[in-house]
């Protein structure tokens, strides 16, 4: 079993941390940090932004039902969707991890650019 991945978030001037879980569709996002991407927002509910390439979803659940802090893969469309407002159930929607605190109204005022990079395990060796 492969542990959780601590991950950063910058947004502006603030780095915000994360977890990504364990699944199939995490672990492959993973592998492609560290990631510049631009976000548009989605419905005044999400912050999306295209990959560079498509997530393997087999063996992953066929929904989610996203609440806010969730960091998710939206299979039909190959995008990366950060929540800020919480979604009902969408189907092809993929959960990757989730921010460990608050960041509401950090992201829905987000500039366009952020990065994402792994950050450093807490647990002891």
């Amino acid at each position: 079993m492969t542990m959780p991945t601590p991950i950063h978030v910058t947004v502006g001037d603030v780095v915000l941390t994360a977890t990504l879980g364990d699944g199939p569709a995490a672990r492959a996002f993973a592998v492609l940090l560290p990631l510049e991407l631009t976000l548009s927002d989605y419905h005044a509910t999400e912050k999306v932004s295209p990959l560079p390439k498509k997530l393997p979803t087999q063996g992953e659940p066929p929904g989610h039902a996203a609440v806010v802090g969730d960091i998710t893969y939206y299979a039909p469309w190959g995008n990366l969707a950060i929540f800020y407002r919480p979604f009902g159930y969408a189907e092809g929607l993929i959960h990757l991890g989730r921010f460990d605190g608050g960041l509401a109204p950090l992201l829905q005022d987000a500039g366009p650019r952020i990065r994402i990079a792994r950050g450093r395990s807490t647990t002891p060796r």
